[in-house]
């Protein structure tokens, strides 16, 4: 009997310890976790790190592809359209865009533009790219480097001078080109690069300037100053000596061709990098931009069977 009684006992113990440790669990699993906060900076961290990194690859693919634009892109499309015996220094136009410019804006160039100084210039603080580091520019660019913004920002100082150059393919001399490429930098896409994008810039009340002008991607600074800068040149300079009674005809069409499909190709650089970030706004650009070429090439094509009878890039 006693026996008996300590095991009903025991089963009796048993029981309440189960219950309680029942008990104990489910309100444990009612509570919210305790998080540690060391660790939930380290996942912050960590993500923001993910982002910055996808960004920055992003980025240094579209500043590559904005480059291409200019050479072979540019170089390309413009040489198919020149005489044989022009076809080099027409290409060497482009080329010593690529190089001339690039150094103009790492000495001096993207300080006027991006730097805080007054409405209509920067200032000399990131002269020597002085300060352009591997730390974002939260003002223009807060996920990737400061280094990235500049060199992507640098392509299109690149091939803003390159494109007024098929206004007197040609007709100018090189060292011409050159001394007129290097004065209209300074006196006309340094300003105007700055007014629209650069901090306090006269027209960008998004960043402290007066007006509020939006140029996404380069549709004020690059196209409208190179286009009227284009027309303007080529009044100045005339018509062409034997135009219209002497024929001249493009050398060869085939690298025209092949130009313009690298223009559209960097084209995804130049509108859907102007985003600054691998996110939802590239897309829309990216996606807008295909389907704008696409639209111009068939009006073009149906342009041609209308006017010509059948389609061609003649």
């Amino acid at each position: 009997m006693r026996g008996t009684y300590l095991h009903v006992e025991e089963t009796k113990l048993s029981n309440r310890v189960f219950a309680g440790l029942l008990l104990l669990s489910s309100s444990a699993l009612a509570q919210p976790p305790q998080v540690d906060r060391a660790e939930l900076r380290a996942l912050q961290a960590a993500v923001a790190a993910s982002q910055s990194a996808g960004d920055n690859a992003w980025m240094l693919v579209s500043s590559a592809l904005v480059l291409m634009m200019t050479g072979p892109g540019l170089a390309l499309f413009y040489c198919g359209l020149v005489r044989k015996k022009n076809v080099l220094g027409t290409m060497m136009q482009s080329f010593a865009m690529m190089a001339l410019i690039t150094l103009l804006w790492a000495v001096c160039g993207y300080s006027l533009v991006f730097a805080a100084g007054n409405p209509f210039i920067g200032d000399l603080r990131y002269l020597f790219l002085r300060g352009v580091g591997a730390e974002p520019n939260p003002l223009y660019a807060p996920t990737i480097p400061h280094q990235t913004f500049m060199i992507y920002q640098l392509m299109f100082a690149i091939i803003t001078p390159s494109l007024i150059a098929g206004a007197f393919a040609e007709r100018v001399r090189f060292r011409a080109m050159v001394v007129f490429s290097v004065l209209w930098t300074f006196f006309v896409y340094f300003p105007v690069a700055h007014m629209v994008w650069g901090s306090g810039g006269f027209l960008n009340a998004f960043l402290g300037g007066k007006y509020p002008v939006f140029d996404f991607a380069g549709g004020t600074v690059v196209h409208i100053t190179s286009g009227f800068s284009a027309l303007v040149t080529a009044l100045y300079i005339g018509k062409r000596v034997g135009y219209p009674h002497e024929k001249i005809v493009p050398h060869n069409l085939v690298l025209s061709f092949i130009g313009a499909c690298l223009l559209w190709v960097g084209w995804f650089g130049f509108n859907a990098g102007s985003a600054l970030a691998a996110s939802s706004l590239a897309t829309s650009a990216f996606v807008a931009t295909h389907f704008a070429a696409a639209a111009g090439a068939v009006s073009w094509m149906a342009a041609e069977r209308v006017r010509n009878g059948k389609a061609s890039v003649w």
